[in-house]
Order: structure tokens, then sequence, then C-alpha cells
């Protein structure tokens, strides 16, 4: 048995297992030697490859890319299979599927490579063929455009490249369309100029992003559940709030948050975090769709929690040109009010049918888990100072990976050896140093190297030992390239629409639509509104924004977060601009109501992950996830009218983030209060209505629409008190 595997705690392997069953990024097909060794290595030197460039300087643009791309784009065509049948079936090794791979697959892969790279190998000359390509430019651009297509296919399914088909059809056959979206066309040589010899198409900022940024976090984000810290979060959000009415749901939405620092995927936090919470909400009582439901709303939170965030926040630095610490400040208070969204329904749930906590037997012993996992905590904090401090985020994940490292093979459980100690802080010195350095890149690997011969020496001769071996380290290497591999292509794959974007002008023209069809809207409406409730623009602009948020959630019904933001941020967000939307509050629009798609059936993969967990019905779970995430819903309405919510938006004033934060915090509280038809004891029909608009005055930004919802709900809260005090306790509800 190796190291890995008998470090690996079974755990480990049954969530990989889940998150292959409900995710279909995560379903690799299984392989034989040889294809098994030389599929892992190919990982780990992907991994490696972005490790050292984090740490020790980016590679040119191009080639950065290019490199990425060919690793990327070959790995998939060897770790998914080309249909669902062939995935499920174990093939063996033979001549015509060496390694348990079809020899098509690995001929795919290495033309799909080669058509990659051929594009920094003739970067010299690049400048000379833009606009005027070879015919052997067509040939391997072509060859590129068709792999990627089906690299996506299989390890995304088949919406996000009808997309790209469809946007590459509009491109040729432009003078055939009707009215305003009719332009001249392009030829397929014109096409594929743009497209693969331009950074304007498939080697865009989508790829930029994901080879620069995502990439790492990503590594991070497995290295770090590997040391443990996934587990001491989870053990911290117990002891929080385990004990009281409904626990183990409140332990969801607490460690579901928790998590989302060190993971953007929402199934992958669905998974890990559900595996422990789903079970216990369903002992205590709740029913099994209301559990799934719980942890799918909670897991969306990982997205658009900071400091790691989704890989949509780090696209934002480079559509914005703003640094990461932005990002990461607008991100906290919605992120506070979705997951407080979602407690507030489950406290109200919880004292509706009288749900108990956690004993203290089932609940983990805080203390030691803090003096076993306490080491655990260094990354995440060398990670976060690293970002405050203005260097770059692919510096901070260097720091954060490394450090991991460090912690992994240093630290005992029991903590009580000093030379565990001694090494771990020679090494996090050494690591410092590397960080903080600047000249010689030389120097750097010197220190590098000086490290790594420390941790060998205390491994082996001061018998140092460590909370997970080298085999994990390695293992969590192959795991996370492997994780990184379907975003990587989704990436490349936007590229060809951001590519037909820039081609045709189209984005302008839909502009022009959406804002033509919002002014009709508003102008509609302005009959029955009054302008001293709604001005002509705020209601063209609010009818932009419903239009906008319904296009995103339809468009995450069938692709990845990062590409439905990518697709809208170039579509739909400039028409926002347009209207008056700071561009910050435009794109975290069209962020949030991207990652509401997970939990909006029909395609609601953290709700069928959580559903699948529960044995609940997967539609049902959907939906009662969409109403426990109500917040994520209104809160992206609200601050692109009070824009001061997202703290560093441009114009921010305390008394509007004052009265907007207030008003949001009791609108949805009011609003649980509403879905779950309990207060202080069970609410009438009427009493639910009243509320329930008395929560959208509160949340719609104003002082005066605030206190307006606040006096439509005194009748309810004087009846509720008057109940609860007469009885001394809450109503309890068979």
């Amino acid at each position: 048995m190796t190291e890995a595997a008998a470090t690996i705690l079974p755990d480990d392997r049954k969530l990989q297992e889940l998150e292959e069953k409900f995710d279909p990024e995560m379903r690799f097909r299984p392989t034989v030697p040889p294809a098994t060794v030389i599929v892992k290595w190919l990982l780990i030197a992907l991994s490696c490859f972005h490790y050292y460039t984090a740490g020790f300087g980016l590679l040119r643009e191009t080639t950065h890319r290019g490199v990425h791309m060919a690793f990327v784009l070959s790995l998939i065509f060897l770790v998914f299979a080309g249909s669902r049948k062939a995935q499920q079936q174990e093939m063996r090794h033979s001549w015509s599927t060496p390694g348990g791979v079809p020899l098509v697959d690995w001929l795919l892969g290495i033309c799909c490579a080669l058509s990659v790279l051929y594009i920094p190998y003739v970067f010299d000359g690049l400048a000379f063929r833009v606009g005027n390509p070879s015919m052997t430019d067509v040939v391997f651009g072509s060859v590129l455009f068709f792999t990627l297509l089906e690299a996506t296919r299989r390890s995304m399914g088949w919406p996000l490249p009808v997309i790209a088909l469809l946007f590459t059809t509009y491109s040729l056959f432009g003078p055939y369309f009707p009215g305003l979206l009719q332009h001249s066309g392009a030829s397929w040589s014109q096409f594929i100029n743009h497209q693969y010899l331009t950074s304007q198409g498939i080697y865009g900022v989508a790829v930029g992003v994901v080879a620069t940024y995502v990439f790492h976090f990503v590594l991070f984000g497995v290295l770090a559940t590997r040391i443990g810290l996934g587990q001491l979060f989870l053990d911290i959000a117990s002891s929080v709030a385990g004990r009281y009415a409904g626990g183990p749901a409140k332990v969801s939405v607490f460690g579901s948050a928790l998590f989302g620092m060190l993971s953007g995927s929402s199934v992958a936090n669905a998974v890990t975090v559900g595996s422990l919470t789903i079970p216990a909400m369903i002992r205590v009582g709740y029913q099994r769709h209301f559990a799934a439901a719980v942890e799918a709303a909670s897991s969306t939170g990982g997205q658009i929690t900071p400091p790691v965030l989704g890989a949509a926040a780090f696209l934002m630095i480079e559509f914005l040109n703003v640094p990461y610490q932005t990002i990461i400040a607008a991100a906290v208070v919605p992120a506070f009010m979705h997951f407080f969204g979602v407690f507030m329904q489950v406290h109200f749930e919880a004292k509706r049918y009288g749900l108990r906590g956690l004993t203290d037997e089932e609940m983990p012993r805080l203390r030691q888990s803090l003096k076993l996992r306490w080491p655990t905590l260094i990354p995440l904090v060398l990670l976060i100072t690293i970002l405050v401090s203005g260097r770059t985020p692919y510096l901070a994940a260097f720091v954060g990976i490394t450090s991991c490292a460090i912690v992994g093979v240093t630290t005992q459980a029991s903590g009580n050896r000093a030379a565990n100690w001694v090494l771990m802080i020679l090494l996090h010195v050494a690591l410092i140093a590397i960080a903080f350095a600047t000249g010689n890149e030389w120097i750097k690997l010197g220190i590098l190297a000086v490290g790594v011969a420390l941790a060998f020496a205390g491994r082996h001769f001061l018998k140092v030992t460590g909370r997970i071996g080298y085999g994990v380290l390695v293992e969590a290497f192959e795991t996370g390239a492997k994780y990184a591999l379907a975003v990587g292509a989704a990436a490349a794959t936007v590229g060809i629409v951001i590519g037909v974007v820039t081609l045709t002008g189209v984005g302008f023209k839909i502009s022009y639509i959406i804002t033509s069809w919002a002014n009709a809207i508003a102008g509609g409406l302005a009959a029955f509104v009054p302008a001293a409730i709604a001005s002509p623009n705020g209601m063209a602009l609010f009818a932009a924004l419903l239009m906008t948020g319904i296009v995103c959630i339809l468009m995450g019904c069938g692709i990845p977060t990062t590409a439905n933001y990518i697709i809208m941020v170039t579509v739909a967000a400039p028409t926002l601009v347009q209207l008056g939307v700071e561009p910050l509050v435009a794109h975290f629009f069209v962020f949030y109501y991207g990652v509401l798609a997970d939990i909006t059936p029909p395609v609601a993969l953290a709700a069928y992950a959580a559903a699948g967990m529960a044995g609940s019905d997967p539609f049902k779970t959907g939906n009662t996830a969409f109403r426990l995430g109500m917040a994520k819903v209104l809160v992206p309405f609200v601050f692109v009218f009070s824009p001061s919510l997202l703290l560093v938006a441009k114009g921010f004033t305390w008394f509007d983030f004052v009265v907007t934060f207030v008003g949001c915090v009791a609108g949805i509280t009011i609003l649980a209060s509403a879905l779950s038809r309990f207060f202080l004891v069970e609410m009438k029909r009427w009493e639910q209505i009243v509320c329930i608009i008395a929560a959208l005055l509160m949340v719609y930004p104003g002082l005066a629409s605030t206190l307006t919802g606040v006096a439509l709900t005194v009748p309810m809260l004087l009846r509720h008190f008057a109940a609860w005090r007469n009885t001394g306790r809450s109503t309890v509800v068979a």
C-alpha cells in the first residue's frame, strides 16, 4: 500500500465518489496502467507548473496560457470518456485501448496539445500573421476549435458547446439574420484568425484568469481540506450553533459559510458539509427534502464568500481592473445577507416544529479540536495577509499552498514535540522570505531548496511526524489539477463567445434591444405607478435587471457559474452600465444571479447532490432551496439601487449603508418568518401576505419605505407577542 493510500481517510474517498456521482465535472473514467501512471504524472506536472510560476514568476502571457491549455485540454481526453456508457465501462489494456483509453482519445489529446502550442511556437512572427493567416494557421486553428468543443462536451455536457456553436453560426452567417442583428458576416479564415491568432478569442482573458488565479486556489482548497482545516471549521460551526433549536441545520449554514472560504464549488461544499449535516438534520426531525435544501442553499454561498470566492471573482479583477481586495470587500455584506436569510428560515422552521438541537454527546469538543487542529489555520491567515497586503492573488495562493504543505508534514496531531514546531517556524520564515524577496529568482529557488532539504532532514533524522505524509501531498496535487480541468475547458470555450461578440459587435446590438424593451416596459408601468414611488428611469432599470436576472438563471441551468458570468458580462452588463449602474455593481449582479442557478430547478446541481444524500425528491429539494435562498434573489436588486451595500462602490455613505443594511436585515427576517409561517406563534394567512409585502418594502433602499414596512408588521408583532406571553413559550405545531 502506498503512503498516500494509507494516509487518505476512507471518508475522503467517499466524498470524492459522491462528487463524481452528482457533479458532471467530476465524473472521471477508470484507467489501467500505463494510462493511470501517465495521467497521474501529467496532472502532477500541471500543478507543479502553476505552483512554480505563482511563486517565481509567470511566463510570457501567450506561452503561459498555451502551456496551461495544452495540459488541460489534452488531459480531458484521457480523463473523461466520450460517452456515459464508455465512462462506466472499465476497459482493458490493448493495442486499440492503451491503458484502457481508446486510441482515438490519445490522438485527439495529442492533436489538441499541438494546436495549442503552435501559437507560442510562432509567437515572434504572430504580429505579421494576424489578419492574414496562412493555411497552416487555419488548419491548426480549426483543429483546436473542434477539439476544444469536444473536450468541453466531455467535461461539462452539451449546453456550453451548443451556445458556442450558435454564436459561431451567427458570426459566419451574419447577412442572413433579420433587422438589427444583421451584419456583414465572416469567412471561416477570418473567424479562425480572430479566435486563434488574437487574444480576443480562445486565448483571451478567461483562459488567462484560470491559468493565473483560479487553478491555484482550487489547489489550495484541496490541500487545506487534506490537512484538516475543513474539519476544524465544521467543529467550530457545531460548537457555535449546534446546541440551539434545529442545531444541525444551523451547523449546516455556519459550516458551509466557513467551508466556502476554501471551496468555490457549490457541489463540493454540499457534498463535504452535507455528508455530516444532512443525516443529523433528518435525525432531529427535519423533513428529508428540507434538510437537503438547507445544505444546497447554504453551499451556494461558497462561491460568494471571501476570501477565496469562486472563479468568477478573479475574472472581475481583469474585467474591472481593480485589486482583489476591492472584490473581497464588496462581497462581505451580500454574502452575510445570503447566509443570514437561510439561517433565519432554518430558525423559524425549527421553532415551528419544536425541533431540538444537538446533545452534548453529539457535539464535538471544541477545545480538543482546536488543540489538535489550530495549526491548520496558519495557511488561511497567511493567504489573507498576503491578499490584503496588495500583492498578487497567485502569490497569496503560492504562500497558502506551501504553508499547507509545511503544516501538513511538520505538525504532529498531538502537538507535543518541540522539533515539530521549530521546523515549522523555520520553514515558514523561509516561505515569507520567498514571498517578500525581490530581485534574483535563483535566490528564491535556493531558499526553497533549503526549505525542502530541512523538511526531509527533520522528517528522517529528527523523526518529525506530521498530520499527513508526502504521499498525500502528491495525491492533493493530482486531485487539484483534476478538479480544475473542466473550468479550464469552459474558460477556453467561453473565449469563442467573447470572440464572436468582439468580431461582430453583437453586444452593442443586444444592449440596445434590452434597453428598448426596458424603456417600453417602464412606459407601460408609468400609467399605474406614481412618479413619486418610482421614476421612469428607475422602472426601466428594474425591468432591465429583471430580464438580466432571468436570463442569468436560464443560462446557469446548463453551464457553470464562471462561463455564465463571462457570457452575461459580455452581453448584458454593458446594458446595465448604460442605464447608470456602476460597473462593479453590474458585475456583482450578474455574478450573483449566475450562482443562483445552482439551486434553481430544473437543473440545480447543488440541490441534486444534496437530494441524493438525503434520499429526497430532487425537484422538491430545488424548489425549497430556492425559497431558502430568497435573500440572494433580493439582495442584488438592493445593491443596484443602493451601491453603498457593497462598501467600496462609488458614492458610499455611512447613512445609506446603515439604512440599507438595517432594512435588509429586518426585511429578510420578516420574509423568512412569512415563508416559514411562523414568528412567535404560527401565522395566519393574512399575516403572511402582509409580512411579505412589508419585507419587500423594508428591503427596498430608503428610510421611508423601511419605516412603512415596519409599520405594516406592527399588528402581527402585537398579536404574536400577546400570544407568546399568554402561553409562556412558542406554540409548537404538530
